[in-house]
């Protein structure tokens, strides 16, 4: 089985399945986003339809209410009722002839609008006038309405259903009094038949187009009174576009009138709204199901394409595991392919001499790794010597050459170190290498050589690779002083560069220095030219400069190597500078040396 599924695991194979997954997710996403984007569209188009409708019934809503409004104000304003009022609150009782008057002035408003079933004229104390009976405003509706008139300073405030009457609602409003400077003189409450509201039939259940209803905050229908309380408050908590009412899905639109603090619902079935998304489904999944088959020939012509002359170069490489490589000498048309192809018998040619190359390395590496193991058996060897010599001498009595075999074993140690601990040390660290070679030299050479060393507390932490001041010391002493007639001195000063961030490095000689040719010869030296020494190796300036330019310039620092001025009888002064943070090649060897300790 795991066989079988490795032959279909091929290149031609995984372009075709990619392509085939590609094309299909494509295909999937993008009818995806057109059928919602064009249902979104849809559902957006028929609710600005039901906005506008909305808009409309609320117009409708607002002339009603101001036809109301327009009559209950000039019934407010009538002559008679403001002097009645007026004489109620002077304390002079209204009689039952002026009241019996107010019949005929209020029935002939009634005949304007016969939709407002009776109106309710009440004094300032909430004492009824009109209709003539017994009766309390305060015991006709809830006081918080009265609070309102009487806030609104004679604005109609409409209350709702009548307790008394199902198919009635309420209206009151505060009678203000002309000649009293508007000051409170009554109320005057309508009483309008709901279906006078009736803006829209009630949902009949039927899919064929929207439902206005006008409903109040405790979910009351107000036009008429067939739809139950408890089904029109989810409505109302609603802030979907999208509801659920009876089983069926609605898209609903609502508007709240800023005058009567009733809400305007419409209400469109989805069904209605997305009817021609089902044709939309069906033209989506055949033209998804045809450019599937369709790409799927593609891929699969266009797998082969491909494929065919990689099979035909990896043929051509399995004849080369079993000698020596060699080149593919087929040529193919494509121009992508063709170039895979001299790449790899570029390839070929290069690994050829690679072999041989490493082949030699190998060779070289044995033969480093030999003289290592010897190196690491020779400074133990000394070392232990000079220790023996120290206790020797010591014992002898003689400490100032028992002081000399110190300093020698500490040279030794740091010139040979530990091949394990990385290169980089402090300049403090380097000039105290200096300072032991320098005593031995004096030892050595006794008044023939003095020398002063100048180092500051913050030059100190320069770091800088070990032994790289020592040689030019050796050359000042080797070429200086000892070529010198008479007493010789050596200067070795580290002080900060002009350049910000920089240390100075200066070993100045007061010898027999050089001529200018001479000194271009040395220059010369220093590039890669032959030797000028005639003492001693004559690498030792060579050295350094590769150094430098091997830990500093190569990280592009602008470190410009050794700067070497001398005049004949006048002696020799070398200064090179170095950064401070010791570049990028310092900073991954510490890295690494980390990496080890761990």
């Amino acid at each position: 089985m795991y066989g079988k599924i490795k032959e279909l695991n091929t290149l031609r194979n995984q372009i075709f399945i990619g392509f085939l997954l590609v094309m299909l997710i494509i295909i999937a996403v993008s009818g995806a986003f057109v059928y919602n984007r064009v249902s979104y569209l849809l559902k957006n188009n028929a609710e600005r339809h039901i906005q506008q409708t909305a808009v409309q019934a609320n117009g409708r809503l607002d002339a009603l209410i101001g036809q109301i409004d327009s009559l209950m104000e000039q019934v407010a304003n009538h002559p008679t009722i403001q002097q009645l009022l007026t004489e109620e609150l002077d304390g002079k009782s209204v009689t039952f002839n002026q009241r019996q008057s107010l019949l005929q002035i209020i029935s002939s408003y009634q005949a304007y609008m016969p939709s407002v079933g009776s109106l309710e004229l009440y004094t300032a104390d909430y004492r009824l006038l009109f209709p003539i009976r017994d009766g309390s405003l305060e015991t006709r509706i809830n006081s918080a309405y009265i609070t309102s008139a009487n806030t609104k300073k004679g604005r109609l405030v409409w209350i709702g259903v009548d307790p008394k009457d199902e198919e009635s609602l309420l209206a009151i409003r505060q009678v203000s009094l002309m000649d009293r400077w508007f000051s409170r003189g009554g109320y005057l409450m309508a009483r309008i038949q709901r279906s006078y509201f009736q803006l829209d039939d009630p949902l009949s259940g039927s899919d064929g187009g929207e439902s206005v209803l006008l409903v109040n905050d405790e979910g009351e229908l107000l036009g008429s009174s067939q739809e139950p309380q408890a089904e029109l408050l989810p409505l109302l908590a609603s802030k979907d576009q999208t509801v659920s009412f009876r089983g069926k899905e609605y898209v609903q639109v609502k508007l709240r009138s800023d005058k009567t603090n009733w809400t305007l619902l419409v209400l469109t079935p989805v069904s209605y709204v997305t009817r021609g998304l089902s044709v939309l489904r069906t033209v989506l999944l055949v033209s998804g199901g045809f450019g599937t088959l369709l790409f799927l020939i593609m891929s699969f012509v266009l797998s082969t394409m491909i494929t065919r002359p990689i099979i035909q170069l990896i043929r051509a490489m399995r004849k080369s595991r079993l000698g020596v490589l060699t080149p593919n000498p087929e040529s193919v048309s494509t121009i992508e392919l063709r170039e895979l192809n001299n790449t790899y018998n570029g390839m070929i040619a290069n690994m050829n001499d690679l072999i041989r190359v490493v082949y030699e390395k190998e060779v070289l590496q044995s033969r480093t790794e030999l003289k290592a193991l010897q190196a690491q058996i020779n400074p133990h060897f000394l070392f232990n010597t000079l220790e023996a010599f120290n206790w020797s001498l010591e014992e002898k009595g003689e400490e100032e050459l028992a002081g000399l075999v110190v300093v020698m074993s500490r040279l030794f140690r740091y010139i040979i170190g530990n091949p394990n601990k990385d290169e980089w040390v402090t300049l403090g660290e380097e000039m105290e290498q200096v300072q032991r070679y320098l005593k031995i030299m004096e030892m050595r050479m006794g008044d023939r050589l003095s020398w002063t060393i100048q180092l500051g507390p913050e030059e100190a932490a320069v770091p800088v690779p070990k032994l790289l001041i020592q040689p030019i010391v050796e050359n000042a002493i080797l070429h200086g002083v000892e070529s010198r007639v008479g007493s010789g001195t050596v200067s070795v000063i580290v002080a900060p560069a002009q350049r910000k961030g920089w240390t100075q490095i200066t070993v100045q000689d007061n010898g027999p220095g050089m001529d200018a040719d001479t000194l271009q010869s040395l220059y010369s030296a220093l590039e890669g030219g032959p030797s000028i020494s005639a003492k001693g190796t004559g690498i030792g300036l060579v050295n350094v400069q590769r150094r430098i330019r091997l830990y500093y310039e190569a990280e592009g620092t602008g470190v410009k190597g050794l700067n070497i001025e001398s005049k004949l009888s006048e002696g020799t002064v070398i200064t090179f500078e170095i950064p401070n943070n010791g570049g990028h090649t310092y900073e991954s060897g510490q890295q690494n040396d980390s990496g080890r300790g761990r």
